[in-house]
């Protein structure tokens, strides 16, 4: 664990269109929840939202979350990463199927760019299925001098809709 004890603010993205989804994002989110470097400090409503960039699979389920932590940006990434494995995620191809994916898509101010993270996430701007969610709970939150209220006026959204309008879907889930 970090030595520094700092709380710090973190934004995930989560989606999955194999299986369970929902189920699966839920699982995903308690995980992180019951560690002590971790806490969910807020989530999006569930929505159910067309494939974007290969078109020829399942719809999928998609949330956001926001995370405080004491841990890096990249201790975050490999805790959400270790959680994808634990639960069975497969890379096979870029933008296609997947039981669960858990995006890292900002982290307090923190702007970074390495082979294994880039801060803020470097195409969320332009996905209306992680704008749409990041809104219910930080539509105020600057990104790349806009808000994300703003990004979201300018999204493609055709499609996307709420498929469980509770932000505490994720308690329910089992």
């Amino acid at each position: 664990m970090s030595q520094n004890r700092t709380w710090r603010h973190a934004t995930l993205g989560l989606g999955g269109n194999l299986g369970n989804p929902p189920r699966a994002m839920a699982e995903a989110l308690r995980a992180l929840d019951k560690r002590p470097d971790c806490k969910i400090a807020a989530v999006s409503r569930l929505y159910r939202t067309p494939p974007w960039g290969k078109t020829d699979q399942a719809w999928f389920f998609n949330a956001c979350a926001e995370v405080e932590t004491v841990l890096d940006p990249e201790a975050l990434l490999d805790t959400c990463l270790d959680i994808e494995r634990a639960m069975k995620r497969i890379r096979k191809e870029r933008w296609g199927p997947r039981t669960i994916d858990i995006d890292l898509l900002t982290f307090d101010k923190v702007i970074s760019a390495s082979e294994k993270l880039e801060l803020p996430h470097p195409r969320m701007t332009m996905r209306g299925f992680v704008l749409m969610p990041l809104a219910d709970f930080a539509a105020d939150l600057c990104i790349e001098g806009r808000m994300v209220r703003e990004w979201l006026n300018d999204a493609d959204i055709t499609g996307i809709e709420v498929a469980d309008g509770d932000a505490d879907w994720w308690r329910r889930r089992t």
